[in-house]
């Protein structure tokens, strides 16, 4: 058994590989990002980035994710078709296939004087095809390298899902201090009316203003109610991605998440590595490379091997006596002779395909390229529009306070007011929600340098 097996394996890895072998290609990225200030450390990402954060609800709603996603199910079943279609491969590359078999037959012959025979029969039957010009290799290969794109694949979609988790996290903690902030707004229209119904009543302000204030009071209550089904539609988003459909999320603020320290985003070469993308789609290109060989291999003759083993007897007590003992081996070269250019139309195919494996991985580089870049850019703009908006909170705030005075002691009218209402209005919830857009492109940043990500290739 020991010498069957060696020279399986022996004639398994004989024989030339025809097709060609795997080179990366050429992407002719740029030697650095063009942002200021980014460097060219190696820093990493930690891999639980979203512990930066500092908020344990956020954990919480991202292990949940990461454990009950369908997604993330869907793609660790992936793996596991994968692996089982390795198994499969390996098994036809380097073992024959044994078949038992067994017969029984009763009939009747005119040339033996229609006298009824019996037959029986057991035995064994293998055949082994010798991988001559490496077809069956280079379909192991190309299913070893579809395994691995499946684990990238698995990887990255568990990375785009803790994104996605914290994204929608933040725009809820957003929406939380949105309506916060539409409640005070509230608050103070309410006030605004009040002052307008006296002054009115009093006969000092014209009914006008009353409406104006009417007006306002009722767009801040709007668009708190507004606020609030769109919370509402975030924790239901949120609720789907963990798992979780009967998800209750407290109200949060946003101010006590920090901003979290960024690392540089490094040599726009080391994408090719610490993205689980970029090497999921450089995997399919190896197995679309390899594929090239199995199609052009099929144009050349195929060797296999056979043999079988058993016993017969026209009696069935007599099947296992040794007289009925047989055997046989031998081996097929057969090969295509006039084939209408069906190999080489497979071959060109082939080609074909890997062509389009290549566009896409190409493809993928630069999208990881321009992710950095977008994700670097939009992290500077946020961070200095956030100083520019406190400010315009501030100077809306106090520009307010005028307003009402000089419409108390009646030097303008109250449209003075409803203006420095709305300003401080749009102020406030701009500022809420650059603060939401710049920890969300903190994750984009994390996510497009691979969110700390490390392949397991074996």
């Amino acid at each position: 058994m020991k010498r069957a097996i060696a020279l399986a394996l022996a004639l398994a890895t004989s024989g030339c590989m025809v097709g060609p072998n795997y080179h990366r290609p050429e992407t002719s990225l740029p030697g650095a990002f063009s942002e200021a200030d980014v460097g060219t450390a190696t820093v990493p990402v930690p891999h639980d980035w979203w512990t930066l954060y500092s908020d344990p609800a956020l954990n919480d709603l991202v292990a949940a994710g990461l454990a009950n996603n369908t997604d993330v199910q869907v793609a660790a079943a992936r793996v596991e078709e994968a692996e089982a279609a390795l198994r499969e491969a390996r098994a036809t590359l380097l073992f024959p296939l044994v078949n038992g078999q067994a017969s029984a037959f009763r009939g009747r012959d005119s040339d033996t004087s229609f006298i009824t025979t019996n037959g029986f029969g057991v035995g064994l039957a293998t055949s082994f095809e010798v991988d001559l010009w490496g077809r069956l290799r280079r379909a192991e290969r190309s299913v070893r390298d579809q395994l691995l794109a499946s684990r990238y694949g698995r990887d990255t979609v568990a990375l785009t899902l803790a994104a996605t988790v914290a994204r929608s996290y933040f725009a809820a903690r957003s929406l939380d201090a949105q309506e916060i902030a539409s409640r005070e707004i509230l608050s103070t229209a309410v006030e605004s009316l009040g002052l307008a119904k006296k002054r009115s009543d009093a006969g000092v302000a014209p009914e006008l203003d009353v409406y104006q204030a009417g007006s306002l009071r009722a767009q801040a209550a709007a668009q708190a109610t507004e606020i609030a089904r769109q919370r509402d539609a975030i924790v239901h988003q949120l609720g789907v991605l963990t798992g979780r459909l009967d998800l209750k999320l407290p109200e949060g603020g946003l101010d006590q998440l920090p901003i979290p320290p960024l690392t540089p985003a490094g040599l726009p070469s080391l994408l090719l590595e610490r993205r689980p993308d970029v090497r999921e789609a450089e995997a399919n290109l190896q197995a679309a490379t390899e594929r090239i060989g199995v199609a052009r291999a099929e144009q050349f003759p195929t060797l296999s091997l056979t043999g079988t083993l058993g016993t017969a007897s026209t009696e069935l007590g007599n099947l296992f006596t040794t007289g009925g003992r047989s055997w046989s081996v031998g081996g097929t070269l057969i090969g295509p002779i006039i084939d209408g250019g069906r190999y080489k139309a497979r071959t060109d195919q082939a080609v074909a395909q890997a062509k389009q494996a290549e566009g896409a991985y190409v493809g993928a580089v630069r999208n990881a390229f321009r992710d950095v870049s977008d994700a670097l850019s939009n992290v500077r703009r946020a961070n200095e529009s956030d100083g520019e908006l406190k400010d315009l909170v501030d100077q809306a705030g106090k520009a307010l306070h005028l307003a009402q005075l000089r419409y108390e002691h009646g030097y303008s009218a109250y449209l003075e007011v409803l203006d420095a209402e709305r300003t401080l209005n749009d102020a406030r919830l701009q500022l809420i929600r650059n603060r939401q857009a710049y920890l969300s492109f903190t994750v984009d940043l994390m996510n497009a340098l691979g969110g700390g990500w490390k392949p397991t290739d074996s």
